[in-house]
């Protein structure tokens, strides 16, 4: 088989596989992006719910029925764990008071939640705000080193830091 043809498969594969997802009925994704000292980032990429979709009290949460994917190009810490360069799980579990924080090694598509993958996990500082947010909706807040997530449903804002070593 020649060169040429072997690419143009390639590009119709590609070019094919983002209609291919959206027949499927994948649910869009969206990121979040911090951007740290020497052109490092961190990234979250999360499915878009509203607040219609069900959150438990006590259990992690996979917004659209996926967890949230951190992606980051620096060392970081969450609470008191390091946390290396790499791609992982994140997971809110939400409680009435304080949310906590998860992140997971486990990046397999489809993976059930499994806690002895947890390699960081720490309290979110949890308030409510008076304005309802009808949308999940994910950011992040830079200052220095520090990448504040902040996870806004509902009335609820819950915001944890990862900082940069």
């Amino acid at each position: 088989m020649s060169a040429p043809i072997v690419w143009r498969a390639v590009l119709i594969s590609l070019l094919w596989n983002p209609w291919l997802f959206a027949q499927a009925g994948n649910p869009p994704s969206s990121t979040t992006t911090c951007n740290l000292e020497g052109g490092r980032q961190v990234y979250i990429r999360y499915n878009p719910v509203t607040t219609k979709e069900k959150i438990v009290n006590g259990k992690p949460w996979s917004p659209g029925g996926a967890p949230m994917t951190l992606f980051t190009e620096a060392q970081l810490t969450l609470g008191s764990s390091t946390i290396p360069i790499g791609a992982y799980t994140v997971y809110p579990i939400p409680a009435r008071d304080h949310w906590t924080l998860v992140v997971n090694k486990n990046v397999t598509p489809g993976a059930a939640y499994d806690e002895k993958q947890d390699i960081a996990r720490a309290t979110m500082e949890t308030d409510q705000v008076a304005q309802s947010s009808d949308a999940l909706e994910v950011a992040f807040a830079h200052v220095g080193a520090r990448c504040t997530l902040r996870i806004y449903i509902g009335k609820t804002a819950s915001f944890a830091d990862f900082t940069a070593k």
